[in-house]
């Protein structure tokens, strides 16, 4: 029987699935409206789209490295209790080992990819996987590195998944020291590698303001220039890596762990779990009340 928009349309209203889940649905159950809502049933599909409005900040970042390359992805849930759940660990896993080995450019992109190349695509996947656990789960974002047998990679998970680092340091294979490097981006939270890396808009933005800033405390004009220029090197101390003091001894910078290993860093990626998502506003009680209720 052929599917008709029509019929697309009605068994997305009644399911709140996606339109080509349900294209698929009414193919594989030849039209059969009722048996096609069962399949989207069956699937986890038409529970997870009933689950899609709700708010999903929690969830956890995870990197796995494997050879020459990398990858870093966040997954957010509802809850931090599910988290700690071991078939959300094995979906990011199962995730993490997909994005390693098929290298899609984006999350759409990945959606649609069939798992680990063959299979059930990696929505229905995360589908199954809300229908299973009970919550909104999605993929929120991922980046994938690669480097040479002279680099290494920094991965670092802090705090069970709430904040996740993926760095490469060129020149060495020194794969602790580029795992302390990583830390450092965790705990610190530069936003860029080195002063060059600064936009330029931004610096001379930077500058306006410091310059301002000492004239309205009275400073002469004639040593104004001087103290912006010490202000500006401690603008670069706060958000490029290569200018802070190491975390693990903050008299020594970054920059110069680095230069005496005769390496350089590359790039690095910092995800911290629900960063600029709408939170939700249950307390502790209520979300463990909610947890007992599925």
């Amino acid at each position: 029987m052929a599917v008709t928009a029509a019929m697309v349309k009605e068994l997305r209203a009644k399911t709140g699935a996606g339109m080509m889940d349900c294209k698929k649905a009414l193919t594989e159950t030849n039209g059969d409206m009722e048996q096609a809502v069962d399949y989207l049933r069956e699937k986890g599909i038409s529970k997870a789209a009933k689950k899609a409005d709700r708010i999903a900040a929690e969830g956890s970042a995870y990197t796995v490295t494997e050879g020459n390359k990398a990858v870093l992805l966040e997954v957010n849930c509802e809850t931090d209790f599910v988290t700690k759940n071991d078939q959300f660990k094995t979906l990011l896993s199962d995730l993490a080992q997909h994005l390693l080995t098929q290298t899609p450019a984006n999350v759409e992109e990945a959606l649609a990819q069939p798992l680990h190349g063959d299979g059930e695509s990696v929505e229905t996947h995360i589908n199954n996987n809300i229908a299973k656990i009970g919550e909104k789960l999605s993929l929120r974002r991922f980046t994938i590195a690669e480097k040479t047998d002279a680099d290494a990679f920094g991965a670092y998970i802090h705090m069970g998944g709430n904040i996740g680092v993926l760095t490469v340091v060129e020149g060495t294979t020194d794969e602790a020291f580029a795992k302390d490097v990583a830390m450092h981006i965790a705990a610190v939270n530069p936003r860029y590698v080195s002063r060059d890396a600064v936009d330029a808009e931004e610096v001379e933005k930077e500058l306006e303001v410091l310059k301002q800033q000492a004239l309205n405390e009275g400073k002469p004009e004639n040593i104004v220039e001087k103290m912006v220029e010490g202000r500006l090197g401690k603008f670069f101390e706060e958000i490029c890596l290569l200018e802070q003091g190491f975390v693990k001894d903050p008299d020594q910078k970054v920059k110069k762990l680095v230069a005496d290993k005769g390496a350089t860093v590359k790039g690095f990626v910092r995800y911290q779990v629900g960063e600029g998502l709408e939170k939700r506003e249950d307390n502790f009680a209520e979300e463990v009340m909610n947890q007992m209720k599925k």
